[in-house]
């Protein structure tokens, strides 16, 4: 199994591409020199991230994509299959939030349209990809989130599918086994990204303005290079901030303290 870094020729589909963290992990990758299938919804944004990768060196193919949609998903893989005829890494990327205490929710559809975005487009997509995968021995990627690993209030749709994440992708890395495909899950804490403002409020309608000081928080950029640091290393997660690590631990033998740092971190936004 290679942990030569993805590169030169690598066929990396990455969802989630048009902006925040999945427009810096294409352009970083393009850079590099690899070739990367895109998908988002916003046609006009993809093709302009696409058309910065191709500026970068590399090559990449824009496919408009609702990751909410099953058979989109597969779609999305089949183009890049049919492009470049492999599939070296899929980064399960895509995401929607959302800000809102469970008891001022007005329509709690919105925990089935994050579940989709969230989770089940990351299922599908794997599940597409997943026989291109082994047969180069790729890597998998899930971008998780700190709420994956820890209760967070105003997040419970946002956390509980990121849960669902974290438990689909531990599962599935034991039964890939001896296949020679690796699977990665990062756990971001706050990012300097749209994401928030496009987040879903209690009546149903995005935000249209962060709750978080985005100037106190990682950047893209860097969020993209861990993430990419640890998928050629192939490692089983990468825990991106000194906060999240710690919370691991507290969590066994003090979780109210964890509960309380949680709370402050939402209140605070950082």
């Amino acid at each position: 199994m290679s942990t030569a870094p993805l590169g030169t020729g690598s066929v990396v589909l990455i969802t989630g591409a048009s902006s925040g963290i999945g427009e810096q992990l294409a352009l970083q990758l393009a850079s590099r020199g690899a070739r990367l299938a895109l998908a988002a919804r916003g046609t006009d944004d993809l093709e302009r991230v696409a058309e910065a990768c191709r500026g970068r060196g590399g090559e990449a193919l824009a496919v408009p994509t609702d990751v909410g949609v099953e058979a989109e998903c597969r779609a999305f893989v089949d183009a890049a299959v049919k492009r470049w005829g492999r599939v070296d890494a899929l980064v399960n990327n895509a995401g929607v939030s959302m800000w809102a205490r469970f008891d001022e929710i007005e329509d709690l559809g919105l925990f089935e349209r994050i579940m989709r975005v969230n989770y089940l487009g990351s299922v599908w997509c794997t599940h597409a990809a997943l026989g291109h995968l082994e047969a180069s021995r790729g890597r998998l990627v899930a971008v998780s989130s700190l709420t994956g690993l820890t209760g967070v209030p105003t997040r419970t749709a946002y956390a509980a599918s990121k849960h669902a994440m974290r438990g689909f992708f531990d599962s599935l890395r034991i039964e890939l086994r001896g296949t020679g495909v690796s699977v990665t899950v990062a756990y971001p804490g706050f990012v300097d990204t749209w994401v928030r403002r496009r987040a879903t409020g209690p009546d149903g309608q995005p935000l249209g303005q962060s709750p978080v000081q985005e100037d106190r928080v990682m950047s893209p950029e860097t969020c993209a290079r861990l993430i990419l640091e640890a998928a050629d290393g192939r490692k089983r997660q990468v825990v991106m901030t000194a906060r999240g690590r710690a919370g691991r631990w507290l969590s066994l033998v003090a979780p109210g303290l964890v509960d309380r740092l949680a709370a402050r971190a939402i209140e605070q936004g950082r």
